[in-house]
């Protein structure tokens, strides 16, 4: 049974949409993506040279030679006190001398990776996943300040929709019901907000959808159809049958005479109505000429 129609936005899935930012302030050299293009993970997106890259790659090679310097003067002080020319300690200490230039440049050449520069003192920007570029905002020559998103990637398939869940609805629509997009599209709900938004008055809600069917672009709207299993008992009959007065409903039902008033609890929205209280199966109801119905009723 539909429980209600409602308005939806495409939005991504958890975890697809993600930002390429250079961690490091400098100017852009070269684009080579452009918005809407398909990329795959690790292709190259764009290339940056900063002043900060360069100090690493500096300060990489400086750790290097060091290192080198260490490691040499480890092998001789550990060959001389083979040779019961110097104490062992010293040698000891060479040797622990080394091992630190060791780890200052691992530490060095880790902070260059995660910046994505070169030792040319270029930032190369790379696609973290497979997806398609969605937005971005840089362009040869411009600069980055190293803090803000320069280019956002979101992955191909599934999308989920955002729905806001009027207050009136409070309570019906609960994770794992089915929903229907009017393009044909399936899913189910996820999650829905146990309180209000205070600025929409609703409760948000996601629901993830399938792959099949028509692709949905991201931050389109569409209808959705929320869908529930109708309780035992209930009754469907036309939407048009049912009469809403007073904020209560009503159903005109058919007895020897005439059609007589009934109330009635409706459960969802749309066409079929569902009444699960106040009427029986096989019982008529009137589809057309309710006003008039009424007005005979008043009599």
């Amino acid at each position: 049974m539909t429980l209600a129609t409602l308005s939806a936005t495409v939005v991504q899935p958890p975890g697809s949409r993600v930002a390429v930012a250079a961690a490091l302030p400098g100017l852009v050299r070269s684009v080579h993506v452009q918005p809407g293009q398909v990329v795959t993970r690790g292709q190259l997106l764009a290339v940056l040279v900063s002043r900060d890259a360069i100090s690493l790659a500096s300060d990489l090679a400086q750790a290097e030679a060091h290192q080198s310097l260490m490691a040499a003067e480890a092998r001789r002080m550990s060959a001389l006190s083979r040779m019961g020319v110097v104490a062992g300690s010293r040698a000891d200490g060479a040797i622990n001398a080394s091992r630190q230039a060791a780890i200052a440049v691992g530490s060095a050449r880790s902070l260059l990776a995660q910046t994505g520069a070169g030792r040319d003192g270029q930032v190369r920007l790379t696609a973290p996943i497979a997806g398609r570029v969605a937005s971005m905002n840089m362009d040869a020559g411009a600069s980055v300040d190293g803090l803000t998103s320069s280019i956002i990637i979101e992955a191909e398939g599934s999308r989920w929709l955002a729905l806001q869940v009027p207050e009136r609805l409070a309570g019906k629509l609960q994770p794992g019901m089915a929903v229907v997009t009017a393009d044909g599209h399936s899913g189910r709900l996820e999650t829905v907000a146990s309180s209000l938004d205070p600025a929409t008055r609703a409760f948000p809600a996601r629901a993830r959808i399938s792959d099949d069917g028509p692709t949905l672009v991201s931050g389109g709207l569409v209808q959705v159809v929320v869908r529930s299993r109708a309780p035992d008992g209930a009754v469907s009959v036309p939407a048009t049958a049912v009469v809403n007065e007073a904020g209560r409903e009503f159903v005109f039902v058919k007895d020897a005479a005439s059609f007589r008033l009934r109330p009635v609890t409706r459960i969802g929205e749309g066409d079929p109505a569902i009444i699960s209280a106040g009427l029986k199966s096989g019982e008529i109801v009137a589809t057309s000429n309710l006003p008039e119905l009424r007005a005979e009723g008043q009599r």
